[in-house]
């Protein structure tokens, strides 16, 4: 046992093709952090929009794209990621990949969009977005952001 663990890395290897990245939509009103979540389209879990990280563009890039196609979204993407969670890739799950999430303050959200038949939006405070999000790990990184938008 001692072997195995001594190999053992938090992180998974992905492969190039299937490296992902997100975006974490957020904005202040009235002095509140508000989170806008999507559904995924398989599940209809609530998450932030994520996708492959394209090769002629930067993960934070990649992630913004990903904001505007799945949840309508535009603004200013932090290239300082936020953290990373894990997941299912690929239509079946078989895989794992870690997905590296970067936060996005919004300035534009528009009423048409790539995916709107395709998905829900909400925007929610940091308790209900953290009771919403399909996984723990998605909450603990809105907190982890709310905290450093809040002190600094």
């Amino acid at each position: 046992m001692r072997e195995i663990l001594k190999h053992w890395s938090p992180r998974v290897e992905t492969a190039a093709s299937l490296r992902q990245s997100g975006a974490m939509p957020y904005a202040i009103v009235e002095g509140r952090m508000a989170f806008l979540l999507i559904t995924s389209r398989r599940s209809g879990k609530w998450i932030f929009p994520k996708g492959a990280v394209e090769t002629d563009m930067t993960p934070w890039e990649s992630a913004a794209v990903e904001a505007k196609e799945e949840a309508g979204v535009a603004g200013e993407i932090s290239s300082e990621v936020i953290g990373t969670y894990r997941t299912g890739a690929g239509g079946d799950n078989v895989g794992l990949v870690d997905v590296e999430l970067y936060p996005l303050r919004v300035t534009q959200q528009f009423d048409d969009y790539k995916e709107k038949g395709q998905r829900m939006r909400h925007w929610a405070t940091l308790p209900e977005a953290r009771r919403l999000l399909a996984d723990q790990s998605l909450g603990r990184l809105a907190l982890t952001l709310h905290n450093r938008m809040i002190s600094s």
